[in-house]
This record gives C-alpha cells, sequence and structure tokens, in this order.
C-alpha cells in the first residue's frame, strides 16, 4: 500500500492528472470524442481531459470506478456525471445521506457529497469502455496517491470487477475473494471492502443491478462508517 508523498495534497494531485497525456490511445479517444460531440451535446463544450475524484476530503467512504463515461465525465469533468450510470449512483448516494441532491448534471450543478468521495481507476475515457492492463497500471499510481491522502477511509466500495481487482492488489489481498455483488472483505487497520456491480446501463437496463440491490450496498456502507465514529 503506497504511502502519500512528502508534501502532496488532493489539489496538486488533481492538477497532475488533469494534465496527463500518458496513454497514446486514450488521449486520442478523449479527444476525438470531446471534437466529434454527441448530437444532443452539440453545444456543449466537452471537458475532454482526464478527470480527478470528487467529494469530500474527509470522507470515511471511497468509491472506485471504472473509468469517465465517453459522453459523461468525459463531457462535464466530474467523475460520474452526466450519464445514467452517475444517475444511478447519485440518487443512492442521496438517499443513503451521502450525497446532498440526487442529481449530478455538471460540475457547477450544486452537488455536495458529505463523509463520501468518488474516484475512478482509470481517469481517461476508454474506447468501448475497456481500458487496456496497460492502461490500468499507468493510471494506478494516481489512485494510490489519492487513497493515501484521503486518510480518513473507513469503507472502499468497489463499482465493477477492475475497481475490486485494483482495491484488492492494493490492499494485498491473498487468496482474493471472488468478486461479486455485496462481497465484504475485512482490511487491515479495521476498514472494509464492498462491491457492487457498476450501475452500467448495461447492468441497470438489464436487471442485473437494481436500485434495491445498490441501495442494500450503501445502507452497509452507511451502518460501517457510523460504527467507526
Amino acid at each position: 500500500m503506497s504511502e502519500a508523498r512528502a508534501g502532496d495534497t488532493i489539489e496538486r494531485l488533481h492538477a497532475e492528472i488533469v494534465l496527463c497525456r500518458l496513454c497514446d490511445r486514450l488521449v486520442a479517444w478523449r479527444e476525438q470524442v470531446a471534437r466529434e460531440r454527441r448530437a444532443v451535446f452539440a453545444d456543449q463544450e466537452y471537458w475532454g481531459r482526464p478527470v480527478p475524484g470528487f467529494g469530500d476530503r474527509r470522507a470515511r467512504l471511497v468509491l472506485v470506478g471504472l473509468a469517465p463515461a465517453a459522453h459523461g465525465a468525459n463531457r462535464t469533468g466530474r467523475v460520474f456525471t452526466g450519464d445514467r450510470s452517475g444517475d444511478w449512483l447519485y440518487r443512492a448516494l442521496h438517499r443513503g445521506g451521502f450525497a446532498s441532491q440526487p442529481t449530478a448534471t455538471g460540475r457547477d450543478d450544486g452537488l455536495r457529497l458529505r463523509d463520501a468521495y468518488v474516484t475512478s481507476a482509470v481517469r481517461c475515457a476508454p474506447p468501448g469502455n475497456r481500458p487496456l492492463p496497460a492502461e490500468q497500471a499507468a493510471c494506478r499510481p494516481y489512485l494510490e496517491r489519492e487513497l493515501a491522502l484521503l486518510g480518513r477511509t473507513t469503507v472502499l466500495l468497489a463499482l465493477g470487477g477492475i475497481a475490486y481487482r485494483t482495491l484488492a492488489a492494493r490492499e494485498g489481498l491473498r487468496p482474493r475473494p471472488r468478486f461479486g455483488h455485496g462481497l465484504e472483505v475485512g482490511l487491515a487497520g479495521g476498514r472494509t471492502l464492498l462491491c457492487s456491480y457498476h450501475p452500467s446501463q448495461q447492468n441497470t437496463f438489464t436487471g442485473r443491478l437494481t436500485e434495491a440491490m445498490l441501495d442494500s450496498v450503501i445502507e452497509r456502507a452507511r451502518a460501517l462508517v457510523d460504527a467507526a465514529r
């Protein structure tokens, strides 16, 4: 598990993330999407850069997703914002008392998180929502530093299998339990790793993930966070 660098801050880290151009394929794709745009968003200026984390810097609940959506966070510049996955996630966080409102449409929409912070394993929108292993590895140090700086974390919530594998590797889980919705793993220091299916359209449209299922994981996170006070 990595430690924070001397003098490191969330602000400094976010500034580095936004300027990152490490992965040629991801840079090309995020910028192509930002130029060509989807017709419904043709009059909007896309973010088209890597997307940093968002939320309460003293959060005890940290949620980790996969990557920005091409016309979601790659457009709005805020993680899980401007797409249906974000609609599902922030509604659940609002019901769980972690978000000030149930909607997330843009960086200036007034949304505030309380005791929660949302980030991702990969910071650029990948083609087909499938980052390559080398791209995941290149981005991993950003997540390592971010988690080290969020020093009050009690619960890590992995949204999907890639986020789970990333966090399991960071935490040195051996053997690694098989990923599944509702999986709960105790970590060093009294922390807990929870798992949920990702609130992607593929999962929500097919019923693999329902709002009740997502609520149950958020409610469990709430109980663990409250018990740690």
